[in-house]
Formats: structure tokens, sequence, C-alpha cells
């Protein structure tokens, strides 16, 4: 066991602070990789301020952290796919049972003795749960290591391990491509990533927001179109047009209004995970045939295959990077939605 620098929060209340947690020493399958870069997900700041402790409680220390990017330092005896210099990353998965149906199928992010990369039980005994990547070293499974394409900006990179694949699995389940008509609901760190992956898969691409300012960013990411979703007209004129819509949005908003876009057999699917319950209408549904699903990152395989993908579209995040010390304060600001798109911390700033 050795010793690192990490940020963590200590409470719900408490700001993250500067401080030392332990990480194991890398066993016959463990990658340790030193840490470069760490994005800022909306799911770290539920988690550290337990606002999801009606679904999960946090458990404190709490370190963040699950969009990271780092250099192998160290590799197991039994390693293969990796060797120390290599470029890494590690996204919201750290271990699975790797032995039941949804891990035979590649599904691990739907296993029910996964692992998330930061408050979870730890197996291993190192701390009382899992500590995330706001740290200068992380020590993980080779099976839940991925590959970096060498052509992608590091701080840019970092948010794909969750932005990327949250928005990139949908999509694919979808079948998104030349010929469909895609909407992205909310402009924002999930948001942004679905435009430009949408618009790279050759999708007829709407963007939905409610903030005019941000029209002429949208179609600078990718989108066809922009339509101001509290204005009525705007909505009524894309009736019963849409193949396919993806939610992005954390807070509370009218589903039914998007549902009744959508074709006949379109879906809609949630990747925001608002803290309260939405309102669904039954005939938003039953007309039209249409569907309503959610999803959850993806599995290994796929967060691979998200990966190589965007290393050959050359797509990453827009991001701003920042120091650690500013944690706290890009918190307060992506709670007002202050960000594009995403905060990215360079950790060449805790040494």
């Amino acid at each position: 066991m050795y010793q690192t620098k990490a940020y963590s929060a200590a409470s719900a209340t408490s700001p993250l602070a500067s401080t030392l947690i332990p990480r194991r020493e890398p066993t016959a399958r463990d990658v340790q990789i030193e840490i470069l870069f760490c994005g800022i997900c909306h799911s770290d700041l539920h988690t550290a301020r337990n606002e999801w402790s009606s679904v999960m409680q946090t458990t404190y220390p709490c370190v963040p952290g699950h969009e990271i990017v780092g250099r192998v330092v160290k590799v197991g005896s039994e390693v293969t796919k990796y060797k120390a210099g290599d470029t890494v990353g590690v996204g919201c998965l750290v271990d699975s049972d790797q032995s039941c149906p949804c891990c035979q199928e590649n599904l691990e992010n739907l296993c029910a003795n996964g692992i998330f990369t930061y408050n979870s039980p730890d197996k291993h005994g190192t701390a009382p749960v899992t500590y995330g990547g706001y740290s200068s070293s992380i020590v993980v499974d080779e099976h839940f290591v991925l590959r970096i394409p060498a052509n992608l900006d590091l701080a840019g990179a970092a948010p794909l391990l969750c932005a990327g694949i949250t928005t990139y699995s949908p999509m694919m389940r979808a079948k998104v491509g030349p010929g469909k008509k895609v909407g992205i609901v909310g402009l924002g760190g999930l948001g942004h990533m679905g435009v430009k992956l949408a618009d790279a898969f050759g999708a007829h691409v709407v963007v939905f927001t409610t903030s005019p300012h941000k029209q002429d960013d949208a179609l600078r990411l990718g989108a066809d179109e922009v339509v101001l979703s509290d204005h009525p007209d705007q909505m009524q004129k894309h009736a019963g047009s849409f193949d396919f819509i993806l939610d992005c949005v954390s807070a509370e908003h009218d589903i039914n209004a998007y549902l009744s876009l959508l074709k006949h057999d379109g879906n809609m699917t949630l990747v925001g995970a608002p803290e309260k319950p939405l309102t669904l209408s039954a005939f938003s549904l039953i007309f039209g045939r249409r569907t309503l699903s959610g999803s959850l990152i993806g599995g290994i395989a796929e967060t691979q295959e998200m990966l190589d993908f965007c290393g050959q579209h050359n797509i990453t995040s827009d991001v701003e990077v920042i120091p650690i010390q500013s944690l706290n304060e890009a918190y307060e600001r992506m709670s007002k939605s202050d960000v594009k798109y995403r905060f990215s911390i360079d950790m060449a700033s805790l040494k």
C-alpha cells in the first residue's frame, strides 16, 4: 500500500480539500497509472454533496473523478495489454464480477456487482470505498483500463470516458446515421458530445435549448438546426419527425413535449439524471407506438470502440483546463451551467 495526493469531500457540506489517500500495490492483474487529467462530471458534484441519497448514499471521505487519462507507470506480472509509458484511460468502472450474463455480453456497466471508480465498496480492502480520479495515482484491473488514441488532446479526451460513452452507446443502439433525424436536448457536458458524435455518424442533428445565446455554438459543434424549446411554434414545426432523441438534461423538464416530436416507433433515451422524478403521460407513448428508455455509460469493449471512433474523427470534449486548487469554484460554476462544456483538471497542479 502507498499514499498518494488527492482532493476529497469530508461531508456533504464541506468543500473539497487536499488530502492523502491509500492505494494498493499493483497485483498481478493491475495497472498503476499516473493521472494526468481528470474531467469533472456533474455526477461528481451530486455524489460529493450526497444529492442522490435516495438512490445511493455517499460514504465520506469521498474522492470523485471518473474521467481519467494518465500514463502507465507499473504493471503486474500477468498484464499483457499495457506497459509502462502507455497513455491510458479509466472511466466509471474499475471492476465487476466478470462472470454474470451481463459481463459475458460485455455489459459490465449493467453488472449487479459492478464497482464504480469512486464511492463503491473496495473489495481489496485498501479503503472503505473506492477513491476516484481527483488524485495523483490510481491502480486498476487491466480489464478496465482503456487505450487513448495518440492523436487526441489528453485534456479534451478525459471527458470521453464518461460523457463520450454515455452519448455514444444509445446512439449506436438506435443505429444513428445518414438519413436519420436526431434531436439532442440540452447543450451541456453531455449534450455537446451528443452533437459531435451524431454529426460524425452522419445524422441530421437538431439541438433543443432554452438559451438563445447557445445557437451559434450548437451550429459550430455540428448541429444542422437549433430549436428554442420554450417556443411552442418552433417545437410544433418538428412534430412527429424525429427518429431518435437523446435527452441530456439533469433538471426537471417536460419530457412529453419531446416525445410528441418522435415519429412512430421513434425512441427517446434519457442520459441526464434529474434529482426528482419526471412526469410521463402514457398518451405520449401510446400514440405513435413510441418508446422511452434510459442508458448508463457502456461496457468496456464499447468504450474502447468509442475512443477509437473519436480518434478516427478527431473528436474530443470542449474543455476548460483548471488547476485542482480551483475545484470548489468549478463546482459552483458547474451548478450554474457556467462552463463550455467540461472542466478538465490538470493533475500536474496537485504535485
